[in-house]
């Protein structure tokens, strides 16, 4: 197995330029590729997730040619696929399994499409979503384990429902895989939420972005949405994709734990994107926080300590892993509340936290949905820490070393999945010990 050793390090300062976020350059692809016209996508994430959607267009017939670095023009099909058969690979990439199989789920006609993904994907529940578009009139079996990927879709029969229900307490992503698919119905269709929906801000991103196409879905609260009558997603001709700020949260932290500054550009106050709040966590636990339009700045008067928080981290759950890395250097117990949907992400992110942050010497407490972090004396050094092919792990504990203590992460690849160059970047910010 590959390893990285991270040298101790004792300061963190510089600014860092973000990636493309995932989320949107997913979803924008998905959305260009079923517009009318052409969209040219610029800043688009350049990672393992978004070359499997891009592998998936292609393959689905969609013309996508690179035209400059990170930069894309997606010609759309209209909201029909040309290829009516195809088989799949996506990889661990939940912002392209599920929206993708909504998508393919209304193609009309003779379709037939396989979708599967590695091991790990096919644990990650799918049932949810399938059980929202069969009433429609999709047509999908699963090839594997009911509930789960791998799956067989063939052409939609448009059965006239005109209200279809999904469950909102597992994951986002099966209410935005929905909202994405729906307008090519081309009639009005109300979706309700069972239950509480999680991490709404990533619903929020869904919304803006199918407004950017020309689609205005309304929403009564978080539990209705209606797709209007003859709705037709068409290209808006040139988007440029935010930084990612799940992926900023590891750079504001390490600000916050050395002092800093550290400042990430591509992100700010103007951002779609809920993990902005990450800055607000930090803040509560003794950060300074500066923020602009587009760029985020963490620092800590180095007379301070970090406060431990007890607090509901449902809207924000990618970056809450980062706080999780926090609670090592505050004083204190931090506990990460209301984060059931850990237990079926990349991995089952609780317990591979727990598991991983008592090798530092934390003392660690899970439970369904939550975990409470209470830091050592002292960071224990050279542990070495699992990943389980899930980047935010990596990344993550890459954090560690900012404690004065050697660190080796396995499998450090597994980061191309949304940020190839991350130790890179995060070396060009610390100071070794």
């Amino acid at each position: 197995m590959e390893q990285l050793h991270l040298p101790a390090a004792t300061s963190a300062k510089g600014e860092v330029t973000l990636p493309g976020s995932k989320s949107i350059s997913n979803r924008t692809l998905l959305l260009a590729a079923l517009a009318d016209g052409e969209t040219r996508v610029d800043h688009l994430l350049k990672s393992d997730d978004t070359d499997v959607m891009l592998a998936a267009l292609n393959k689905l017939g969609v013309d996508v040619p690179s035209v400059g670095p990170n930069a894309y023009v997606v010609k759309g099909c209209g909201g029909a696929f040309p290829a009516a058969h195809a088989e799949l690979f996506l990889g661990n990439a939940g912002t392209a399994f599920r929206p993708l199989t909504a998508a393919l789920a209304l193609q009309r006609g003779d379709r037939r499409y396989a979708l599967d993904g590695v091991p790990r994907m096919r644990e990650r529940p799918i049932g949810d979503l399938v059980d929202g578009l069969v009433p429609l009139g999709a047509r999908i079996s699963y090839a594997g384990q009911t509930g789960y990927p791998p799956l067989v879709v063939e052409g939609f029969v448009d059965q006239g429902n005109e209200t279809i229900r999904v469950r909102g307490d597992v994951s986002s992503q099966f209410l935005s895989a929905l909202l994405m698919a729906l307008p090519l119905l081309g009639r009005a269709v109300t979706v309700e939420v069972v239950g509480e929906l999680i991490s709404k801000p990533y619903v929020d991103i869904t919304l803006n972005l199918i407004a950017r196409f020309g689609v205005e879905i309304k929403r009564d609260g978080w539990q209705r949405f209606r797709i209007p009558a003859a709705a037709r997603y068409r290209a808006p001709g040139q988007i440029s994709v935010e930084g990612d700020a799940s992926s900023a949260s590891y750079f504001l932290a390490a600000g916050a734990i050395t002092g800093g500054p550290v400042t990430v550009h591509g992100v700010g106050a103007q951002s779609i994107q809920g993990d902005v709040k990450f800055a607000d966590a930090l803040a509560a636990m003794g950060a300074e926080i500066k923020m602009d339009a587009n760029s985020i700045t963490a620092s800590r008067d180095i007379g301070t300590r970090l406060r431990a928080i007890d607090a509901d981290f449902n809207h924000i759950p990618d970056a809450a892993m980062t706080i999780a890395m926090l609670a090592l250097f505050a004083d204190g117990t931090t506990r990460i509340r209301n984060i059931a949907s850990w237990r079926v992400k990349e991995t089952d992110r609780i317990a591979a936290m727990a598991t991983e942050l008592r090798k530092v010497g934390a003392t660690v407490e899970e439970g369904a949905d939550y975990i409470a972090v209470t830091p050592p004396q002292q960071l224990l050094p050279n542990a070495v820490i699992d990943t389980y092919d899930d980047h935010r792990m990596a990344m993550c504990f890459s954090l560690v070393a900012l404690g004065g203590v050697p660190v080796t992460i396995n499998d450090p690849k597994c980061v191309g999945k949304t940020f190839p160059d991350y130790f890179d970047v995060f070396g060009g910010i610390t100071e070794r010990a």
